[in-house]
């Protein structure tokens, strides 16, 4: 099979037959006519390599915000949620949808399109960083005090997020510029500035935060500081492999005009794909409030479990992530029945994959909790929400797989208002909870049970959504 990258791929023309063939053979696009699994699997490896770079910067920031203190792992555990929501929203939720916008105009044969939409996706994502940045610089402090951040721990919370959020427009120009390349099926190159990031994430973060040689330790500002750092050369690296015209997307500002079409058709996708990790990270503040009445060893443990679980779900994100430009390219070409089975393909790799490390760490908590602290009630607090919830992770990743496909699809709401539900099931829980004195390990059972929900929702979802004019005849059929 070609290199699915950079190199020119030949689309075929809106038909469920496959072409016909010439003196020179058939002419294939094998993310429209190859082997569903393995070219899924293809896409998504060099993601999966990705974030295993991104599951050591993890560890290893966790890791030095350990070395600063108690306090401090507290205090990111306040601002993870907010970190997670810029990086999903930018990365995951309008990259999904830029990603998709791209690969059905591709699909359909129209780089013209894809040039034009590729313009509009960068405007999008400085406006949205320029709304994260005023957003939490004017409203950080009060956030964080409101969801139980006090003395140190509060102070911490808002010099990192000062420092992290005052820069939020590099992490969209990024992530944008990744998602453009994702669209045409390049999944190599971002991956690779991945990896990149990565190496300077922990460098930089690791010598501004605990302060090396002549180098003065910096604490959370310095972490925050150094990612920032790492964000900007990948970004620069990714901007002038898309302006030189070697991707099959070109960033080509000459002659641009805005075009409402061409917003319209990213945030049909991206705009509604929003509010799914706006709700994933309100569910996580919600535990985070909750549990910050338990103290400051219960908060800090669960912020080291649910690092892992975050962890654990890029698994999902790496191979849904994947499926985008398969199922965009296949609803531009009007292949719908291939659409729906790269989505179910998908979510079963996804919920094998996350379910399996999940099983494993419920086992063995302490392999990843034991990294960050020696701590005795933190380690409790941590190890036994990992017991708990591991097991059913698998659900959370089948339901972000089958997210991203519906991203493909065009069709997300269903997944967001699954995620909906899981929000209100968790509010009303907690409610309840709190109100009959509940302990903490109640709390851990919630997330379990929610996560279930989440999963069963989701799936349900993607069954019964119309993906096009032809599913329905399908369907039918």
């Amino acid at each position: 099979m070609s290199e699915l990258g950079a190199a020119e791929i030949p689309v075929v023309q809106a038909d469920e037959k496959p072409p016909l063939p010439t003196a020179k053979g058939p002419v294939k696009n094998p993310l429209l006519d190859g082997p569903i699994l393995s070219t899924l699997l293809k896409l998504a490896a060099p993601n999966v390599v990705a974030l295993t770079a991104g599951t050591c910067v993890a560890i290893a920031e966790t890791s030095y915000i350990g070395r600063l203190g108690v306090e401090p792992l507290a205090a990111m555990a306040l601002v993870f949620p907010f970190v997670i929501l810029m990086m999903t929203m930018s990365g995951g939720a309008m990259g999904g949808g830029v990603a998709s916008a791209i690969a059905r105009a591709l699909g359909a044969n129209n780089a013209e399109r894809a040039s034009a939409l590729a313009v509009h996706a960068l405007m999008i994502g400085i406006c949205f960083g320029l709304t994260f940045m005023i957003g939490m610089l004017i409203f950080g402090p009060y956030l964080f005090a409101a969801l139980g951040g006090r003395g140190r721990v509060l102070s911490e919370a808002i010099g990192y997020s000062q420092i992290f959020f005052g820069g939020a427009v590099l992490p969209w120009i990024m992530n944008t510029l990744a998602a453009l390349l994702r669209g045409t099926g390049n999944m190599k190159l971002p991956s690779a500035i991945i990896l990149n990031s990565a190496f300077f994430q922990v460098l930089f973060g690791g010598v501004l935060g605990l302060g090396l040689g002549p180098v003065p330790q910096f604490g959370m500002r310095g972490v925050a500081a150094g990612t920032l750092m790492a964000f900007s050369i990948g970004a620069a690296i990714m901007a002038w492999y898309l302006l030189s015209g070697r991707s099959r997307v070109k960033l080509n500002f000459k002659g641009f005009r805005f075009q409402r079409a061409m917003f319209y058709d990213i945030l049909q996708v991206g705009a509604i794909a929003c509010f799914s990790p706006l709700q994933i990270v309100l569910t996580v503040t919600i535990f985070t409030h909750l549990l910050a009445n338990f103290g400051t060893e219960v908060l800090a443990g669960y912020g080291i479990g649910a690092r892992l679980e975050f962890m654990l779900t890029s698994l999902a994100f790496a191979v849904g992530i994947a499926s985008v430009p398969m199922i965009g390219m296949a609803i531009g070409a009007g292949r719908i029945a291939r659409a729906r089975r790269i989505a179910w393909t998908a979510g079963g790799v996804s919920f094998a994959a996350v379910g399996f490390f999940g099983g494993f760490f419920a086992i063995n908590p302490d392999i990843w909790v034991n990294i960050f602290t020696d701590n005795a009630a933190v380690r409790a607090a941590s190890r036994e929400y990992l017991s708990i919830v591991g097991p059913f992770l698998a659900f959370v990743g089948l339901a972000i797989s089958l997210y991203f496909s519906s991203q493909g699809a065009a069709r997300v709401i269903g997944p967001v208002l699954a995620q909906t539900a899981r929000l209100v099931f968790v509010m009303a829980g907690g409610w309840w909870l709190m109100s009959h004195g509940a302990v903490s390990t109640h709390f851990f059972w919630l997330a379990a049970v929610s996560m279930i929900l989440l999963g069963i929702l989701a799936a349900a979802a993607v069954r019964f959504t119309n993906w096009g004019a032809r599913d329905t005849a399908i369907k039918a059929g």
